[in-house]
């Protein structure tokens, strides 16, 4: 990357009648590989870089970018992003928060880079998970993409602050449609990974998706329907991982609580009074950790060049803190927790999740469940949703099983989790030791920005709740 034309580009900047200002310089070379079938049918290798420039002034912020980086055309960039200040008419003064000048750089380290694997070691992995998958049977449509990403980072602003990064990430996703008789099931599973190659040791893609196509041939022979009634619930990693992200990373971002979000991805049922209240039991500690080493929403600094750190959001079963960039930090009186995040140099960083989960506790699966009279253990889930303020929620199970005087038993099919926010994380009463991870995408912003996290939990039981 040319540092000179982002020094070129702050320079214009602090020339203008400005309050602050900074740039983004990124460049990204990723490839995609997707077969569908068993039939080759997307290779694509891109290599995109720009630059990104925000100004504020007295009467707000703006943004413009640009990926030509020759002089001309980053000097009408800067000018745009300072029109765009200019033309904002709000009621009151936008402010950032105070943070430290930081000069750092940081990179994710590879074992074996992705810059020296071939297109050809890649497509013999994904052939050989497809010949597995199809080995099965009865799996008439198979999807596998890969992706991996190699992002250099470059953030300066005009507080002095100068900060490097280099992020290689590695994505890998599949989709099964398996099919039974007249009945048909999905399988799909996606696996993150900051680092090299070496990332294909942690995926075991093949036995991820053998052990599902088998479980769900299983469920569709044998799964009984699922009871109904006050029940007790044991909620696998997977179920806790997506409530995590849904009913505590998301009502948590502060942009949401603001109300910035309102017509675009939603608002939040939190305010800033609800700061120190209760929101479930004791043992409940969710947290969001950008900081975890080869974790899919893995970085040092944020887009605004602010340290990252672990973030408790709610802390034995208290709300702690919100997720915050610069500027919800200076509304609310606080400072960032850097979570300020962009899916490239041509979007603005807005507040994102990076890793979202709740720490874990001693029991094991069966200390869980040798406790429960009558109750379902809900392995995984097949879909959900949620309101737009997060409050109301609705999961249901994939791999789900009955249990009875603390015996898991038969296959039931979707069990439906339908609860609040509150009522779902004050009916927690212990949580197990096997903590685990699960990558996924999450939307949000206009322009659309799909932002790469990470979410899990432990296995989880809940006393009393409404299954139907």
């Amino acid at each position: 990357m040319d540092e000179d034309i982002s020094e070129y580009a702050l320079e214009l900047s602090l020339s203008l009648d400005i309050d602050y200002a900074d740039v983004r310089l990124e460049s990204q070379e990723r490839t995609d590989i997707i077969l569908k079938n068993g039939v080759l049918d997307v290779v694509s290798s891109i290599k995109n870089e720009g630059i990104g420039i925000r100004i504020m002034t007295d009467q707000g912020i703006g943004f413009s970018s640009s990926n030509k980086l020759d002089k001309n055309n980053v000097e009408k960039t800067v000018k745009e992003a300072f029109r765009q200040s200019k033309a904002c008419k709000r009621k009151s003064p936008i402010s950032l928060s105070e943070e430290k000048v930081i000069k750092a750089e940081w990179s994710v380290p590879e074992k074996i880079k992705l810059s020296d694997t071939g297109v050809e070691q890649k497509l013999d992995a994904l052939f050989s998970w497809e010949k597995t998958i199809s080995s099965l049977g009865d799996t008439p449509s198979r999807v596998i993409f890969l992706t991996d990403k190699q992002t250099h980072k470059l953030f300066r602003n005009s507080e002095g602050s100068h900060v490097q990064g280099y992020l290689p990430i590695i994505i890998c996703f599949y989709f099964v449609t398996v099919r039974h008789d007249t009945q048909v099931e999905q399988a799909s599973k996606r696996f993150g990974y900051a680092g090299g190659w070496e990332a294909f040791e942690h995926f075991a893609v093949t036995e991820d998706a053998v052990s599902e196509v088998e479980m769900l041939k299983t469920l569709m022979e044998k799964g009984r329907k699922s009871p109904q009634g006050k029940m007790d619930l044991v909620a696998g990693p997977d179920v806790m991982g997506i409530i995590c992200h849904e009913s505590c990373g998301h009502p948590t971002e502060a942009d949401r609580i603001l109300g910035r979000e309102a017509s675009q991805a939603g608002e939040s049922f939190m305010s800033k009074d609800l700061l120190g209240t209760p929101i479930g039991s004791e043992c409940v500690t969710v947290v969001d950790d950008p900081t975890i080493e080869t974790s899919f929403g893995f970085y040092a600094y944020d887009d605004e060049g602010v340290k990252a750190r672990r973030r408790f959001l709610y802390k034995n079963g208290i709300i702690t803190e919100f997720l915050h960039n610069r500027e919800s930090a200076a509304a609310m009186g606080a400072n960032s927790n850097a979570a300020a995040r962009s899916t490239g140099y041509s979007r603005e960083p807005i507040v994102r999740m990076a890793n979202t989960f709740l720490l874990p506790g001693d029991f094991s699966v069966e200390e869980l469940t040798e406790d429960v009279t009558h109750g379902i253990y809900m392995k995984s889930y097949t879909e959900w949703n949620i309101d737009d303020k997060r409050y109301n929620q609705k999961y249901i199970g994939r791999e789900s099983y009955q249990i009875e005087h603390g015996e898991i038993t038969s296959m039931v099919k979707r069990p439906v989790l339908e609860i609040t926010t509150p009522a779902f994380w004050k009916a927690v009463d212990a949580c197990g030791n096997d903590l685990t991870f699960r990558a996924g995408n999450c939307g949000k912003g206009d322009p659309i920005q799909e932002m790469d996290v990470l979410y899990g939990g432990p296995t989880t039981r809940l006393r009393n709740i409404q299954i139907r």
